[in-house]
């Protein structure tokens, strides 16, 4: 049943392959056998000519998501069939899942609604139970065959998900999670600060911590539409450095807990690099065993910093809440930059949608937002979000899905972030790309008034549209246009934030 359940996991992502009936009938063979046989070129990878993009079933890929709170694996009362096909009717391609090192209690961080604090009862983990301990070396089946489910069901949405598998612990939640030493049966007496938990000086948690990764690389190693992210938020529980970025602040207002993070680049400690270190070689030693190979995410920081890790294993920088300098400061590590969790900066729509708007021109290749719409009791994301420290709505969802389609459609081979050709932008706050054949803008206007607009570009015949983000609609287009090298063009009026493309024809 299980080389079953594998080779289904296999055979999910033949659907609109150019050579689906080859592979079908290698599939078909693989399945009679008992052999499942690896799909080579499909997993999800760099993109060779431009990495600061994906390639995935050998095509380039921006990834572009706005997901539920990572917890719909360990939660059972989500229906994540339902939040999938919400996923997919929106045009979206990523979600975050926690595996089961970290969860949250109802009410943690005053979140109505919580997906990752499921109630009494729901709560499902990768080990078995002892009574109210769990067995760190005991793999519960329930657990696993929930997770192939998700990740069937994902790739049939065409979703990629980002597997983290180990959180900070954020103080007061360290003591109910089962690597706790009260909370499992494997005699972990060693008494730590819930700080060293995510470090080398962890006692006998380090070998558990193993066994817990490498089990998660063997069950997952069969999909390609995932990558690895070692933690979430490394910086909350260890770090060696605070930076005031905000110099405006008063003193006595940096005090408040509430004001301080938000005001600080907050950079995980180095014993916390190291641990990262081991548990990256985990992942790469278990995957020389087996047939594919992942991506491997750290997540850097909030807001922006320049990337210090140095380590080959990893492809992908993850930031939170993060500015387009994010993108600017490490562009040249030729890295894909992420922006993977947004959130306390309001409800509204139009807050997100910039944002992302603003890292993807930047040039990040992944944006993923933390959509509070989403919750067990509505997994379609139509929940009420007013109390939430986030935003997230069907109609943000449109808007994102209108970017992923605006950028997608260039060459993302050539596609790069370009200043050059702007000589002037009056009345406006401006991201600017250029491919091997468009010039691409986007703007965020002071005022609803005409801006004007001052280029320098390679002469030729262009296709000239101006496309506003909230709605989609086009709102001036010009089908052939001769252009000289000397371009001054007005905007429309009237708009919110605007994407203007000039197509070489």
């Amino acid at each position: 049943m299980k080389k079953f359940k594998t080779c289904i996991a296999e055979g999910a992502f033949l659907k609109g392959h150019p050579l689906r009936s080859f592979w079908f009938v290698l599939w078909c063979i693989g399945l009679v056998s008992g052999i499942c046989l690896p799909l080579k070129g499909q997993s999800l990878k760099t993109l060779p000519d431009n990495p600061h993009y994906f390639q995935y079933q050998n095509k380039p890929l921006l990834i572009i998501g706005s997901g539920e709170h990572y917890g719909a694996l360990v939660n059972a009362a989500f229906d994540f069939n339902a939040y999938f096909k919400t996923l997919s009717n929106a045009g979206l391609n990523h979600t975050r899942l926690f595996m089961g090192a970290y969860y949250e209690k109802p009410g943690a961080f005053g979140i109505k609604k919580n997906t990752l604090a499921p109630s009494p009862g729901n709560l499902v983990l990768p080990w078995k139970s002892q009574g109210e301990k769990y067995d760190l070396t005991s793999w519960n089946d329930a657990y696993f065959s929930r997770l192939h489910q998700f990740m069937n069901l994902s790739a049939a949405a065409g979703v990629i998900v980002e597997i983290t598998l180990f959180s900070s612990y954020y103080g007061a939640g360290w003591n109910y999670h089962p690597f706790h030493s009260s909370q499992n049966i494997n005699n972990l007496s060693e008494s730590f600060d819930f700080r060293k938990a995510h470090t080398l000086e962890n006692g006998r948690l380090l070998q558990f911590q193993e066994l817990y990764v490498k089990k998660m690389v063997r069950e997952l190693n069969p999909y390609d539409h995932f990558y690895f992210e070692i933690q979430n938020e490394p910086w909350a529980d260890l770090r060696d450095t605070l930076i005031v970025w905000n110099q405006t602040f008063k003193r006595e207002d940096l005090k408040s807990p509430g004001n301080f993070w938000k005001n600080t680049i907050e950079v995980p400690a180095q014993a916390s690099y190291q641990w990262h270190q081991a548990v990256s070689a985990w992942i790469v030693e278990e995957e020389k065993k087996l047939n594919k190979k992942h991506l491997i995410s750290h997540n850097i920081a909030n807001f922006k910093f320049p990337v210090s890790v140095n380590n080959p294993d990893i492809s992908i920088y993850n930031f939170h809440y993060a500015l387009p300098e994010a993108v600017d400061l490490n562009y040249k590590l030729n890295k894909i930059i992420g922006f993977n969790e947004t959130g306390f900066i309001g409800q509204q729509d139009y807050l997100y949608r910039r944002q992302a708007w603003r890292f993807i021109m930047a040039g990040g290749g992944l944006f993923s937002h933390l959509d509070y719409s989403f919750s067990s009791d509505h997994p379609d994301g139509t929940e009420d979000i007013e109390d939430s420290p986030g935003g997230g709505s069907p109609g943000l969802r449109t808007q994102l899905s209108l970017l992923k389609k605006l950028i997608s459609a260039h060459d993302l081979n050539t596609l790069k972030p370009d200043h050059s050709f702007i000589q002037h932008i009056e009345g406006a706050f401006y991201w600017s790309m250029q491919d091997k054949s468009s010039y691409l803008v986007y703007f965020e206007p002071v005022s609803t008034h005409s801006f004007k607009i001052a280029l320098n570009i390679v002469p030729g015949r262009y296709r000239i549209d101006w496309i506003n983000c909230d709605t989609g609609q086009v709102l001036k287009s010009t089908p052939a246009e001769k252009l000289n090298n000397k371009v001054n063009l007005d905007s429309p009026e009237g708009m919110s934030d605007v994407f203007l493309r000039l197509t070489r024809l």
